[in-house]
């Protein structure tokens, strides 16, 4: 049984659907195909239902012992690795778009001129899926705003704090302002990414604006705002292109670290804490 059937196999039962799997995977739909089915072939059962485009009961099944078989491949990994003592293998890093953009180069830059050895892969993504894939080791680290979720498996770090603005369209009554307090936006009509999202709970935390505009990303966020649709409010890092930032009085986010507590001491991500600095959070 080859471990990289398996590591398709967990997604593929993750998302239900192949096309998707494929994309997050980096492999041809066709190549998808071809590892799952022969691992059914191995295991002489059939683990997904094409036309329910669900897990069968055999499929179900195999799910917890994949999660196992990996954890302990990674564990083992980590043995040697620790064994060593210097930093080797991969090292794989996620983070928000704007994370990517203005904070993590400049810890990358420096931890490849201390460790030239270790192979760093980064991905981006929304905060959910960066949590998701450190909780399920397809990502060692990940750097998100705000705090992450209560869960007994990470460990997490603060590593600086961001203030946050008002973007607005330039000309609306805001963008004349110096610095907008939170009694400023009563009222005041807002655009905000979807429920769950991070930068929506940023938004959601103040009592006034009134959200009358959904946008599914940041860049679209902005982009509107500039166009006039409305105000947004976002961390300070965040591209706006034609539109104007203010100060938002008082109000800021946290940049965090995020990591699996038993990979804690696996060198290559103590490397990397030690890197990025900041007060731990436990």
């Amino acid at each position: 049984m080859e471990l990289r059937h398996l590591r398709t196999f967990r997604v593929v039962a993750r998302t239900l659907n192949f096309t998707r799997a494929a994309a997050e995977l980096h492999y041809a739909q066709s190549s998808v195909t071809e590892q799952i089915q022969a691992l059914e072939a191995e295991l002489g059962s059939q683990l997904f239902d094409r036309a329910t485009r669900k897990l069968t009961s055999a499929g179900e099944r195999l799910v917890g012992y994949a999660d196992q078989v990996l954890e302990l491949v990674e564990e083992a990994k980590a043995a040697v690795e620790e064994e060593r003592g210097e930093p080797d293998g991969e090292l794989t890093i996620g983070a928000l778009e704007t994370l990517c953009t203005h904070w993590v180069p400049p810890i990358l830059g420096a931890y490849r001129t201390r460790w030239p050895r270790v192979r760093m892969s980064v991905k981006e993504g929304g905060r959910g899926e960066l949590y998701r894939g450190v909780r399920e080791s397809e990502m060692d680290v990940c750097f998100t705003f705000g705090t992450p979720p209560d869960d007994p498996a990470f460990a997490s770090r603060t590593l600086g704090v961001v203030p946050l603005v008002v973007i607005a369209p330039p000309g609306h009554p805001l963008a004349d302002k110096e610095e907008i307090r939170p009694d400023d936006l009563r009222g005041v009509g807002f655009l905000a990414t979807p429920q769950g999202c991070g930068f929506r709970e940023m938004l959601d935390r103040i009592d006034g604006p009134v959200v009358d505009t959904e946008v599914g990303s940041l860049a679209a966020l902005g982009r509107c705002v500039a166009a006039g649709l409305g105000c947004g409010i976002v961390p300070a890092l965040v591209d706006h292109p034609g539109a104007v930032a203010v100060p938002l009085a008082g109000q800021a986010t946290d940049v965090t670290l995020t990591w699996r507590r038993r990979d804690e001491h696996k060198p290559s991500v103590a490397a990397l804490l030690a890197t990025a600095g900041g007060d731990v959070r436990v």
